[in-house]
C-alpha cells in the first residue's frame, strides 16, 4: 500500500503534499526534523492510501497542479473546520 499525506505548516500558509509506502515512518522523519525544508511544516493532517505507487504518485502530481492545490485548499479547510 501507498500513501499520499499532507503537511501544513503551523508558522506559514505552506503546505506539503507527499507520497510513500511507510506513512508513520516518512511522518516520523518529518516531524523529527530530519528533512529541513519540512521540519517546520507540521503536522500532517491528511492521508490516502492507494493499492500501488504509480497511482500515489498520480495523485501526488495532480494535488500539485491548479486544479489539485484547489481540491487542498478544500480538504485543508475541511479539516480546519473540524478541528475547532
Amino acid at each position: 500500500m501507498h500513501f499520499v499525506y499532507i503537511l501544513r505548516s503551523k508558522v506559514a500558509e505552506r503546505r506539503y503534499v507527499g507520497s510513500c509506502a511507510d506513512v508513520e515512518q516518512r511522518l516520523g522523519q518529518h516531524n523529527a526534523g530530519i528533512s529541513s525544508s519540512t521540519k517546520h511544516w507540521c503536522p500532517w493532517v491528511h492521508q490516502e492510501a492507494f493499492g500501488s505507487r504509480a497511482e500515489a504518485m498520480r495523485r501526488e502530481r495532480y494535488l500539485k497542479t491548479g486544479k489539485g492545490r484547489e481540491e487542498l485548499d478544500r480538504i485543508l479547510a475541511k479539516h480546519k473546520s473540524s478541528v475547532g
